[in-house]
C-alpha cells in the first residue's frame, strides 16, 4: 500500500505541452496560461502549478504551492523551480499571489523566498494557519525542519474564488481535511482541472498519521471531490504510477482506485 504526501489519453482537450525537463522539473502547459511543474528531484518536495498573466498590474503570476526552498537531501529546490518558470518566460519576481493548499512545509517553505523577491501576497485557509502556529510549529520542530514564515493577506473559504477581472479565471474552493486540517483543493469548471494538493494522487491517498489527520475526513474529502466533473487531476505529488491523471475516464479510475484504501 502506497501512502504518499510527504515522502489511454484524452488528446482532444489536454494535448500535454512540455516545454522545459530537466532532471528536477518537467514543466507542462495543461490550459492557456496554465503550468504545471512536476518534481522529478530524489529529495521531497511537492509539484507546483502556476496561472500566468491572470492578475491585474506589474505581478500578474499566481503560484499554487511553491514547495520547498532546500529539501533533506539538500536539493536547491526553490532556485531550481526558478530556473523552470525562466524556461517558460516567467520571472518569480512577477508572481503577486501564493495559493497554499495546506501549511506543510515541502508545499509552503518558498513562500518566504518569493515574497523575499515580489513581496507577493499569500493566501491559505484559517483552519490550516492555525494548525501551522500551533501544533504544527512544534511538529516541525521535532522534525529539525525549518518552520515557513509568512503572514497571509486573506483566508481562503469554500466556495468562489476569482483571479483577476478582465479574464478572470474562476476557481472553486473545497475544504478538504484529512492529511492536514485546512487542506484546500482547487478546481477550475471552465477546464474541468481539480488541483488537489496532498488529498489525493495518482493510485494513492495524502497520509494521516500526521497530528490531526484523519483518515475518516481525508474519506469524506475524496468522496466529495469524486463527484466534480474532472478531466485533469492535478497533484500535489508524483508516485510511482505518475502524476498528472489526465482524461475523464482515468481520473474516474483514479478516485475509484484510491477508495479502496479508505
Amino acid at each position: 500500500m502506497v501512502i504518499a504526501g510527504i515522502l489511454p489519453y484524452n488528446f482532444v482537450r489536454f494535448k500535454t505541452v512540455v516545454y522545459q525537463s530537466s532532471s528536477y522539473y518537467r514543466s507542462v502547459q495543461l490550459a492557456e496560461d496554465f503550468y504545471c511543474y512536476i518534481w522529478q528531484g530524489r529529495g521531497n518536495n511537492c509539484n507546483s502549478c502556476l496561472f500566468a498573466n491572470v492578475l491585474r498590474g506589474e505581478q500578474p503570476h499566481v503560484v499554487i504551492d511553491p514547495g520547498h526552498i532546500t529539501n533533506e537531501l539538500r536539493e536547491a529546490c526553490f532556485d531550481y523551480f526558478v530556473k523552470a518558470m525562466d524556461g517558460d518566460g516567467f520571472k518569480v519576481d512577477d508572481i503577486g499571489l501564493i495559493i497554499n493548499t495546506h501549511s506543510h512545509p515541502d508545499h509552503c517553505q518558498a513562500n518566504e523566498a518569493i515574497v523575499e523577491k515580489s513581496q507577493a501576497l499569500v493566501t491559505l485557509s484559517e483552519e490550516e494557519d492555525e494548525f501551522r502556529n500551533t501544533l504544527g510549529e512544534k511538529l516541525y520542530s521535532m522534525l529539525g525542519v525549518k518552520v515557513p514564515q509568512f503572514e497571509p493577506l486573506f483566508y481562503l473559504k469554500e466556495g468562489n474564488l476569482d483571479l483577476g477581472t478582465k479574464d478572470k479565471v474562476a476557481l472553486q474552493v473545497f475544504h478538504t481535511p484529512g492529511h492536514s486540517p485546512g487542506s484546500v483543493c482547487l478546481y477550475w469548471p471552465d477546464s474541468k482541472i481539480l488541483i488537489t494538493g496532498d488529498v489525493v494522487f495518482y493510485g494513492s491517498i495524502g497520509r494521516t498519521d500526521f497530528p490531526t489527520g484523519s483518515i475518516s475526513s481525508l474519506k469524506r474529502s475524496i468522496d466529495r471531490l469524486s463527484q466534480l466533473d474532472v478531466e485533469c487531476l492535478v497533484p500535489g505529488h508524483s508516485t510511482e504510477f505518475g502524476s498528472i491523471v489526465k482524461g475523464k475516464p482515468n481520473v474516474k479510475r483514479n478516485f475509484q482506485a484510491v477508495k479502496l484504501y479508505l
